[in-house]
């Protein structure tokens, strides 16, 4: 079964533009280097909560809206290969390519699917 990474960032609603192109040419690479697909959800409904939220989790300030990403691997191993190989591409290097957006208060991680209707 595939296998899911994920993350939700706070990007500057003005870079919207900036953010699609930045994120079509990373999708192209991490599909060059094994992904299936990669997917990118500009924020239309996302509620800030009073305990947890999208909004929260990212801290989301005034002129941000919450983007959800993910990639899909074909396996946790053709993720870990696929970095690998990642991070030896030019645009990979620190300071190679500006991000939209503050990726320190981006969240990530990989999860296993467990079930797929």
């Amino acid at each position: 079964m595939a296998y899911i990474e994920g993350m939700v960032a706070a990007v500057p609603t003005a870079e919207r533009g900036a953010y699609l192109a930045y994120a079509r040419e990373f999708g192209e690479l991490f599909k060059k280097h094994g992904a299936t697909r990669t997917t990118e959800c500009w924020g239309d409904d996302v509620p800030e909560g009073k305990v947890t939220s999208f909004p929260l989790a990212v801290k989301c300030e005034p002129g941000e809206t919450v983007v959800l990403s993910w990639i899909t691997w074909p396996s946790k191993a053709a993720r870990a290969a696929g970095w690998e190989t990642l991070m030896k591409e030019p645009s990979m290097q620190p300071g190679a390519m500006k991000m939209p957006f503050d990726g320190k208060r981006m969240i990530y991680g990989g999860f296993e699917v467990m079930l797929e209707l």
